[in-house]
């Protein structure tokens, strides 16, 4: 069985960006775990649909247009002494990508250059830990390269 669950991924950050977008490029980098990480949420490549409908036939044609690699939410407990966690805020304020790396239980890895959207503090409730929200625009470089996966051996 090829399934796993999300225990134990572990999420990554790099202020640097990598020679070249693929494997090795980005595993050259030097990278800082970002701690206390709770949930990260679903990303990859989406197209926009582009519809056309002849008046003659009037049937409507369905393609694919252009495409994004989506925006990332994140959640996590807030500690302010993490390193990845000051890497991200210092992102917020800055127009430049930064890279990234999720460490899947089995030892995928997904790489990816993007922009930090946002970093929210959520001190909730009496019971609760206080958390943070961040959203990271997955981008593609001039090639198109969005996401780099690279499976385990």
């Amino acid at each position: 069985m090829s399934v796993n669950t999300a225990a134990g991924t572990k999420y990554y950050v790099s202020a640097n960006a990598p020679a070249t977008h693929d494997g090795t490029g980005y595993a050259a980098l030097t990278w800082t775990q970002v701690g206390e990480i709770t949930s990260i949420g679903e990303y990859g490549r989406e197209y926009t649909e582009v519809t056309h409908q002849p008046l003659a036939s009037r049937a409507q044609q369905k393609l694919k247009g252009g495409y994004q690699e989506g925006t990332m939410p994140l959640g996590l407990a807030l500690d302010t002494d993490d390193a990845g966690q000051i890497i991200m805020r210092a992102a917020v304020n800055s127009d430049t990508a930064i890279s990234h790396k999720i460490v899947h239980q089995n030892g995928d890895v997904d790489y990816f250059r993007g922009l930090v959207y946002s970093f929210k503090k959520n001190p909730g409730e009496l019971n609760n830990v206080v958390s943070a929200t961040t959203n990271i625009g997955i981008t593609t470089n001039a090639a198109g390269v969005g996401i780099v996966e690279v499976l385990a051996a």
